[in-house]
């Protein structure tokens, strides 16, 4: 596996893969899927900040992407970014967003940042123990801010200290 700074040529990949999480319902508020052409000003948006946005490869093939975004845009939350991890339903379960998390994890004080947020479904069991097994704990619960098809869902706050 290399993990690596996403390329343009690899916006279809991670909006396919993005869409395979939307179409799943268990990863993302977003209802609708994306085109491409939708996608591009944030990934442009990502090459233009300090917010890198990682692609994982493997034999050629995207597996799964990682992105930073600031957590909120007042200066003195700089030093903390929320994170967002999206594997392909083919290489799930092999290790993609642990070696994406284990990166990020490693290249936050270079990033000049001291905390990590992951805003997680609270039905998301996978990736609330992925995120338990890297480190991060509960560090607060917003309960039914979230309505998907129909139903409530909270989601959990996923926080780990990294510097």
């Amino acid at each position: 596996m290399i993990i690596r700074d996403a390329l343009e040529a690899d916006l279809p990949a991670i909006v396919e893969i993005y869409n395979e999480a939307i179409r799943g319902r268990i990863s993302t508020a977003q209802l609708e899927e994306v085109s491409v052409e939708q996608r591009r000003p944030w990934f442009r948006q990502h090459s233009a900040t300090s917010h890198p946005l990682w692609v994982a490869e493997i034999d050629g093939e995207i597996a799964g992407w990682f992105s930073f975004h600031p957590f909120i845009k007042r200066a003195a939350y700089r030093g903390t970014a929320e994170i967002s991890v999206y594997v392909s339903q083919k290489f799930r379960r092999g290790g993609v967003a642990k070696a994406l998390l284990e990166k990020a994890i490693q290249h936050s004080s270079e990033l000049k940042l001291g905390a990590l947020l992951g805003l997680i479904f609270e039905h998301n069991a996978p990736s609330l123990h992925l995120f338990e097994r890297m480190g991060f704990e509960r560090w607060g619960l917003l309960p039914r801010v979230v309505r998907v098809d129909g139903v409530d869902h909270g989601i959990v706050i996923m926080g780990r200290p990294v510097s």
